[in-house]
């Protein structure tokens, strides 16, 4: 059974991680993916093939997620190419982590801007086209130090913990028009991220998560999957976490 068959959904940063493994799990389920990514470079032309060679319509887009402007551009382009937007994930993020006393304004900024300000715009470029059509997924990739916070990541924690407030802000704003809105919390992941981390590093999360591993971008796709889909209809407003019981 195909859970997203004929629907389109519109993926920020999907060209490594987790965003990658959430456009392949929902191009396995019939959905038609437009995603984004900074450059049209060779990782998103390689993802736009291979998810063209699984069956669904498939295109890739430059755009930068934290421009108001540009963000409403590529929605406008991408009505252009597919009929709706039945599903938004706003995954594109980055981190610059430092202690406080160490962290710079500009890597504040960024992290915030990216992370946090791409939320909006993506969220607001796709409501007129939700509200009209009556119905619409919102997916935000929060992180579980959005919810306890991390010593180094004052940074990327308050974006995220940004992100679960926005999330419930707009449930409610559009529930009533058939649209909800959710947000995943990761935990710990086996990205390109986490793989730069020292082996100490890995170590000491690792050695808090109930379930002895970290996750995979495949695990957290299968949440957005859940999201996505008819299968969570009366779900909204709500943070999923996806981190093996490390935050329970």
């Amino acid at each position: 059974m195909k859970l997203l068959e004929g629907k389109t959904a519109v993926i920020t940063g999907a060209s490594r991680g987790i965003g990658k493994a959430i456009a392949i799990v929902f191009a396995k389920h019939g959905c038609n993916i437009a995603f984004t990514d900074l450059a049209y470079d060779e990782n998103a032309m390689n993802l736009e093939r291979e998810l063209t060679g699984m069956g669904v319509k498939a295109k890739a887009y430059a755009s930068d997620a934290s421009s108001f402007g540009k963000s409403e551009e590529t929605i406008n382009e991408i009505l252009k190419d597919f009929p709706t937007i039945d599903v938004l994930v706003n995954n594109a993020g980055i981190t610059k982590d430092n202690l406080l006393m160490r962290m710079t304004e500009s890597d504040w900024d960024a992290v915030i801007t990216i992370n946090l300000k791409s939320v909006f715009n993506l969220t607001k470029a796709v409501q007129k086209t939700m509200i009209k059509q009556r119905s619409g997924s919102i997916i935000n990739m929060s992180s579980v130090v959005g919810i306890a916070g991390n010593a180094g990541q004052a940074n990327y924690s308050a974006s995220k913990a940004g992100i679960i407030g926005f999330t419930k802000s707009i449930a409610l704003e559009l529930g009533s028009r058939n649209i909800r809105c959710n947000a995943i919390a990761p935990g710990f992941i086996e990205t390109e991220m986490t793989h730069r981390l020292p082996e100490d590093a890995k170590q000491f999360w690792l050695k808090d998560i109930p379930s002895k591993r970290a996750g995979t971008p495949e695990e957290v796709a299968n949440a957005a999957l859940f999201l996505a889909s008819g299968l969570s209809e009366y779900v909204t407003g709500q943070v999923l976490n996806v981190c093996g019981g490390m935050n329970t």
